[in-house]
């Protein structure tokens, strides 16, 4: 099998993890040729524990053609994400970029549209869309069975952080570091599936907590409540404050009910569209047939690894990666709407996003940015293991 002489840009937690996932050959169709990083430490310790892969420290440098490279994955901070990719998609080279996609839109969308011109497969980190869980759900929901969504809600407060999270790196939990705090960190996922599994909301209005629990600028918590074209509404609900936290999932429909929770699912089946109903007799609540299904997944699915061995077939053999950047703007815009309508002092935002008032708004908040934690704080030794908390917890 030929293999993709692929690079990783920034070796902290999540990249070195990825780095030592293909060079020690868990990923057919990936091979490690280099790794970039700004911080000389990790840089040493790369020299260390992968002899023979390029180390630059600039990656910009990895764009000369006198080190080939057939991909690059981008594992740095959020805002910087599509600067790289769209840099490196111009190149010809496909790329696999850490979750949320960018924190701006409109800077996202330029990375996309790069991508697309050339063909070249653009992927992201969603790691979650390999749950079977999920890849469940989203289908009994898409069913036509199913009915007409009318309802869903998302309580996903288990994402507890400590201060001393917060405190491990000075890029963390800043406007002009890291671009957002739950919303751009945590909640990317929980968002992503929320769409991938019920559709794009067309107006939402959010309220946002910014440093409510923790010593930091940006939002720790949220709400969102969101609204649909066919009439249906949705609430979320985001927290790194909140101990013990609670992570379920609830989506009701003109046929079904569908609950996500510890780890398995319910779905409701209901022998009749609620619409239909006529509750003949003068009966004001009749008894409408229905089944209950109980499933649990045997496992959380291949995760990580997963996503990195799919990006390879996509590049390799073909067709549509199970991530792709097209469909991460989905993401973006719905956590862009919602920073917009906190700025807002919570008026409704409409979609499409208004993406030159985000912009204008983000930019005065990153200008005024900044931080009264010990600059000292970056720690933190990865070992190149993928982290439980990680993965979907309950």
């Amino acid at each position: 099998m030929r293999e993709l002489r692929t690079a990783v840009i920034g070796i902290g937690n999540m990249g070195t993890a990825h780095a030592r996932c293909i060079r020690e050959g868990e990923i057919p169709g990936l091979a490690l040729a280099a790794v970039c990083d700004l911080r000389p430490e990790r840089l040493r310790w790369a020299e260390a524990n992968w002899p023979g892969v390029a180390r630059p420290a600039d990656w910009r440098s990895l764009l000369d053609p006198a080190l080939p490279l057939d991909a690059v994955i981008i594992a740095v901070p959020h805002p910087l994400h599509c600067e790289i990719a769209q840099a490196f998609l111009e190149a010809g080279k496909h790329v696999l970029s850490e979750k949320p996609l960018d924190i701006r839109l409109s800077r996202a969308r330029k990375a996309v549209a790069a991508a697309e011109e050339r063909g070249l497969v653009f992927a992201v980190m969603f790691n979650q869309r390999t749950d079977p869980l999920f890849i469940r759900a989203r289908e009994i929901v898409r069913d036509p069975a199913f009915g007409e969504i009318r309802r869903s809600s998302w309580t996903v407060t288990n994402w507890y952080r400590t201060q001393a999270y917060y405190d491990s790196g000075t890029w963390r939990a800043t406007w002009a570091g890291e671009g957002g705090g739950v919303m751009v960190n945590q909640a990317p996922h929980n968002l992503d599936l929320w769409q991938w599994i019920c559709g794009m909301p067309c107006r939402l209005t959010a309220r946002l907590g910014f440093g409510r629990h923790h010593r930091i600028e940006v939002e720790d918590e949220a709400t969102l409540l969101t609204e649909y074209p066919n009439g249906a509404t949705g609430v979320f609900t985001v927290s790194t404050g909140e101990y013990p936290g609670t992570n379920r999932l609830e989506i009701c429909g003109t046929r079904g009910k569908l609950v996500l929770e510890d780890g398995g699912l319910k779905h409701w089946r209901l022998g009749e569209d609620v619409r239909e109903v006529s509750g003949g007799s003068g009966e004001h609540s009749p008894r409408i047939p229905m089944t209950c299904e109980t499933w649990r997944p045997e496992d959380k699915g291949p995760a990580h690894a997963g996503v990195l061995r799919d990006f390879a077939r996509a590049v390799l053999e073909g067709g549509t990666p199970i991530a792709p950047a097209r469909e991460a703007l989905n993401e973006l815009a719905v956590a862009n709407a919602a920073f917009l309508s906190a700025w807002q002092e919570g008026a409704p935002v409409t979609l499409p996003v208004d993406e030159a008032r985000f912009d204008a708004l983000l930019a005065l908040r990153q200008a005024e940015s900044g931080s009264s934690r010990d600059p000292g704080a970056e720690a933190l030794q990865p070992d190149g293991r993928y982290s439980e908390r990680w993965s979907v917890r309950w």
